[in-house]
């Protein structure tokens, strides 16, 4: 059992040294990525951010490991344009636990006033047909298969772009973007962590996972997506809300953008 134990670098990534953590799976030659203490501002850091590969993996590999999230602690992130920021360490790391904080309900409320007040009156047709009024969160979707099953799926369909694998100490999948750091909605909200806790929701409500980032991007799984129209709609709510570019350099309005969530097991986000 002793030959299960965390490699070295690995358990670095634990405040408690990884204790009681096991990995039975090879791993591919890596290293673990400190933030740049010039980058956050913040001096240097306590531990690693998170645990990166040389090379780019496959579809398996990422399965592999995230079967085994449970046992190690290490959620699997597929990183896409791996030569930045990942490598020079270019992360802003954060404490998970203040995600209890925040709501996904909260989050969409605060950012959905905070636009309307912004947007030209004639502009409001691209949120029919909600307007002004914020909708909150949309009822949870019907799981159409094992959330697991279906992140594994997509990181098959992903990794073919020969990406690098981070693995994050984090308890579940939205987790892993504020304990690495990730900064890629960056322009739209300045902190990950009240985002974190919409994907936290989306985990609970639609058996979301995250899969893969990116310099400005994200890549979840989906498990209980919308399946008909009225769902769908609400659900675009919530996306304009999370990532506004979706919908206003994407089809342009919620309708039409709700049309492409239908049964879609995959949610892709970008920040302009």
């Amino acid at each position: 059992m002793s030959d299960h134990r965390l490699p070295r670098e690995l358990s670095r990534l634990f405040a408690d040294g990884g204790r009681g953590r096991k990995l039975p799976v090879t791993l591919p030659p890596g290293e673990v990525v400190w933030p740049d203490p010039g980058y956050t501002g913040q001096g240097p850091a306590a531990r690693p951010a998170f645990w990166m590969s040389d090379d780019p993996v496959s579809g398996a590999d990422w399965t592999r490991l995230r079967e085994w999230h449970s046992h190690s602690g290490l959620w699997p992130v597929l990183l896409d344009e791996s030569a930045q920021p990942w490598a020079v360490g270019q992360v802003v790391p954060d404490d998970s636990r203040q995600i209890e904080h925040f709501t996904a309900e909260g989050f969409m409320t605060e950012v959905w006033q905070e636009w309307v007040v912004q947007m030209p009156k004639d502009a409001l047709e691209e949120l029919d047909p909600y307007g002004a009024i914020c909708p909150g969160p949309a009822a949870p979707g019907t799981l159409r298969a094992e959330p697991g099953a279906v992140a594994d799926w997509l990181a098959g369909e992903l990794a073919v772009r020969d990406m690098p694998l981070g693995l994050v100490a984090a308890n579940r999948s939205a987790d892993a973007l504020v304990v690495m750091g990730w900064q890629g909605a960056l322009h739209h909200n300045e902190w990950m962590v009240p985002m974190a806790a919409v994907v936290r929701s989306w985990e609970d409500r639609f058996g979301a996972r995250v899969v893969s980032v990116g310099f400005n991007t994200l890549e979840l799984s989906v498990a209980a997506p919308p399946v008909d129209p009225e769902h769908a709609l609400h659900v675009a709510a919530e996306h304009w809300t999370f990532c506004p570019d979706n919908v206003v350099q994407g089809p342009g309005d919620l309708e039409a953008y709700a049309e492409q969530l239908v049964g879609r097991h995959a949610w892709s986000f970008w920040w302009d």
